[in-house]
């Protein structure tokens, strides 16, 4: 298991491969296989049979994972990719931090 820094919900930026350079928000982390899926980002065709649920079949585009080492966050204050650290708070809880500017990426 991966030490994950993004959360759902997070604006991101893809930082290699074919999707380089584009941003997108955080649908759903899988820690287990250090992945990381994206809204609009790394798109597939998956052609799906008719079944009970879904009645029409035919060729559909869905999300794939990213590898979560290709991504970073993107900080809301300097509007940059950049890296995260966590500062510690005097009651004892954790917030992410932007490494480029000091300010908080979570919005708590």
């Amino acid at each position: 298991m991966q030490h994950v820094h993004v959360r759902r919900g997070d604006t991101v930026a893809v930082i290699s491969g074919r999707e380089r350079g584009k941003r997108g928000k955080v649908l759903r982390v899988l820690p287990i296989g250090g992945r990381v899926l994206v809204e609009k980002i790394n798109m597939m065709k998956k052609h799906q049979r008719p079944t009970q649920k879904l009645r029409q079949g035919g060729i559909i585009e869905r999300e794939s994972p990213l590898a979560l080492s290709n991504v970073l966050v993107v900080c809301a204050r300097c509007d940059k990719p950049s890296r995260s650290g966590i500062k510690r708070l005097a009651d004892g809880r954790k917030l992410r931090v932007c490494k480029r500017c000091g300010e908080s990426i979570d919005k708590g």
